[in-house]
């Protein structure tokens, strides 16, 4: 089988990245991104970037501060780095709770080194697959589906004003990628109960039957010699095609238990995507000349929903100091579209919250 193949030299941008965070005081044990090497297609995939603390700063806000810093350098430095980099990182972690298995094993699978101890990284990964599936599995991959099934991906979602060239290609890029490929990774994982690495991965090796033609055809549609005379919509019309391929070949959901601390690691996980808000709102509101973030300001109100639906489910399974800590951070992720006004305004709120931010991004639940 085919595969696309990448033509930018990511691990040097990961480098590169890394020079910015440490020219900003932004000390890490560790940087992966999300995703294989293969699933990072030149010059269109962006580089979603992780970052593993040895402990928890003094201060996450004034963290990322240096962290927005850091990263608006780092898109300065080229052009096409307002497409590559196209916003900061997505999670924070420390090397404690990923040493606790406090972090969502399924998005652990996923990652790849970008600096630090490949020995590390391969024991948490090597612990992630192994662990028992669980009904958290279940919600980790079926959110990839609900989000784009059904009529809910939508191509021109899918933003083109970072994009400088070769804006049909990146079409077909977003349509392969964004929409097929998660759907196919989704649906892998599901059916054969296997936290898979990457989208590639589950295109190559998972397709039976009637989907390895579909797979062949998803492969090959990004790629520099796939048709150019292809519209997005005869493009759009295939994908539906092959994505309803896929989901026949999906089991329904199943009753599974909690996973052993599931409570920890939806608190740890949830805790480890916010860390990183503050960071992204700022570059969001102010980013380099002829940078867009409009549509990643957008954005933002999927991320903040699904650590609110998480906060809101917690609320219910814990008790005491702890409870009352996730209601008060759940009251500062207000429901609603996120706009450039709206977002200022929730920066500003939880700059006067700012004592429950810090001890809800540093707390560990009993």
């Amino acid at each position: 089988m085919t595969t696309a193949r990448s033509t930018a030299s990511y691990p040097q941008l990961g480098v590169v990245y890394a020079e910015q965070l440490a020219a900003q005081g932004v000390t890490a044990s560790m940087l992966t991104h999300k995703w294989q090497a293969g699933d990072l297609i030149a010059p269109h995939s962006d580089i979603d970037i992780r970052v593993v603390l040895d402990q928890a700063p003094d201060s996450w806000w004034e963290w990322n501060e240096r962290l927005a810093t850091a990263h608006h350098q780092a898109v300065l430095l080229d052009p096409t780095h307002s497409r590559l980099l196209e916003h900061p990182p997505g999670f924070a972690f420390t090397a404690d709770e990923l040493d606790r298995n406090q972090v969502s094993p399924a998005e652990i699978s996923t990652w790849s080194l970008v600096t630090g101890s490949a020995a590390t990284l391969g024991r948490w990964q090597s612990r992630a697959r192994m662990m028992p599936w669980s009904r958290a599995d279940e919600r980790f991959y079926r959110g990839i589906l609900d989000a784009r099934i059904g009529g809910c991906y939508q191509l021109d979602k899918d933003s083109t004003d970072n994009v400088h060239h070769d804006l049909d290609g990146y079409r077909r890029h977003c349509v392969a990628w964004h929409y097929v490929a998660p759907c196919w990774f989704a649906s892998a994982a599901l059916a054969t109960r296997t936290r898979c690495p990457g989208k590639t991965a589950a295109l190559t090796q998972w397709h039976p039957g009637e989907l390895e033609s579909h797979a062949e055809r998803c492969l090959r549609l990004s790629a520099p010699t796939s048709d150019p005379d292809l519209s997005p919509k005869q493009i759009l019309r295939t994908a539906h095609v092959t994505v309803d391929a896929v989901l026949r070949r999906t089991p329904p959901p199943r009753p599974l238990p909690e996973a052993v601390d599931a409570e920890t690691a939806a608190w740890i996980t949830a805790a480890g995507m916010l860390r990183v808000r503050v960071a992204r709102w700022i570059y969001y509101l102010n980013p380099p000349p002829e940078t867009v973030t409009g549509y990643l300001i957008a954005r933002e109100e999927k991320e903040l929903r699904s650590a609110r639906n998480t906060l809101t489910r917690l609320a219910d399974r814990t008790s005491g100091d702890d409870a009352l800590l996730v209601k008060a951070m759940t009251e500062l992720l207000p429901p609603g579209p996120t706009t450039t006004s709206s977002l200022r305004d929730l920066l500003a709120l939880w700059g006067r919250h700012r004592s429950v931010v810090e001890d809800f991004l540093s707390a560990h639940p009993e």
